[in-house]
């Protein structure tokens, strides 16, 4: 009987969103985004300007180098020696060219985990239909771990930047709990509910009646489409007008110190506080704390427990909201725009 607590899996496949490290790769990376989604040339200019504050690159894959880097040992002392590979859907590594590494390394049956822990189109969907994409006419039978919003260690490590973020600050100071917006359609109920879920775990831990919201952020949609709200900066001048002098923001919906946190939060939610008087306080992403790096590690073996028939572990908590299912319902998050071969899901 084998020893290795993923299996029966060969391989971990570490899928991601990507980003553009040179600023002349910033507008090819933006019209690759967002092919088909009739975003106006005027708006992907302004998002362009986000990217060349930073020089042109991205901290994405930068973390992501991180988080491999802290990944690979972490697997090491579960006892998998599985071999670790990374891909992104929108720059290099592009996922196709890893999931041909992958096959001419004789990986079969890899099990995938994408940097979003939230259920809707663009963060889980869109991942499943780029893996049909890249293992096109490749012999691998994929499996894929569910969105984790619930991990133990996802909201442990959450959980940790809200109380540190809150320390010196008054019992009435609000948190304001940021994801990325997305637009208004049959999965964002449960997008913004898997958040709101995730907020209340949170603000139960660290204790107090301290008031909070869910907020959002990167709107990028045509004006004409209704998209989640409200967004963070106007929340903030909101908390302003009602007196609030001080305030946390916490980027939730993120895994990392990416660009939306960066540019969206750090840069311009902070110059909104700035300029309306409110000292604005944000709290850390999961990055590569501990409990979030062991908890993906809990995630995987979780999986291929279930792939073997054993059933769940204690990797995720009970937030009182569904889990998220290993197999997509077909028809999950279905694509808004065109239907597209996805991996991972029921078959119909």
């Amino acid at each position: 009987m084998s020893t290795e607590p993923l299996a029966p899996f060969d391989a971990v496949l570490l899928l991601s969103f990507g980003g553009p490290e040179a600023p002349d790769e910033v507008m090819p990376f933006l019209e690759h985004v967002t092919r088909g989604r009739g975003i106006p040339r005027e708006r992907l200019e302004e998002v362009a300007e986000h990217y060349l504050h930073f020089g042109g690159v991205s901290p994405i894959n930068e973390q992501n180098r991180t988080l491999l880097a802290a990944l690979e040992p972490a697997l090491r002392d579960a006892g998998s020696d599985l071999p670790l590979y990374w891909g992104n859907r929108n720059s290099a590594p592009w996922v196709r060219d890893t999931a041909q590494q992958m096959a001419a390394d004789g990986v079969r049956r890899p099990v995938v985990i994408v940097t979003s822990a939230y259920s809707s189109y663009s963060s889980c969907r869109q991942y499943r239909e780029d893996l049909a994409m890249a293992f096109d006419g490749i012999d691998a039978e994929v499996a894929k771990v569910a969105q984790f919003f619930d991990a133990a260690g996802f909201v442990e490590a959450n959980t940790d930047a809200v109380r540190d973020a809150v320390q010196g600050l008054g019992d009435d100071a609000p948190v304001l709990f940021v994801t990325h917006s997305i637009p208004i359609a049959a999965s964002s109920t449960r997008y913004a509910e898997q958040h709101e879920a995730v907020a209340r775990e949170i603000m139960q831990r660290i204790g107090g009646a301290r008031p909070w919201q869910l907020v959002y952020c990167s709107r990028s949609g045509p004006p004409t489409q209704p998209w989640l709200e409200p967004d963070v900066s106007d929340a903030i001048r909101e908390l302003a007008g009602q007196g609030v002098r001080e305030l946390v923001v916490a980027p939730i919906g993120f895994m990392s110190d990416h660009m939306e946190v960066k540019y969206d939060l750090d840069t311009e939610a902070a110059e909104t506080a700035e300029e309306v008087g409110v000292r604005m306080v944000r709290a850390a992403t999961a990055g590569t704390h501990p409990a979030f790096v062991r908890g993906l590690v809990d995630l995987l073996i979780e999986r291929a427990s279930i792939e073997r028939g054993d059933g769940t572990t204690d990797a995720r908590v009970d937030l009182g909201y569904p889990r998220a299912l290993e197999r997509c319902a077909v028809g999950c998050c279905a694509n808004p725009r065109v239907e597209r071969p996805a991996l991972c899901g029921e078959v119909a």
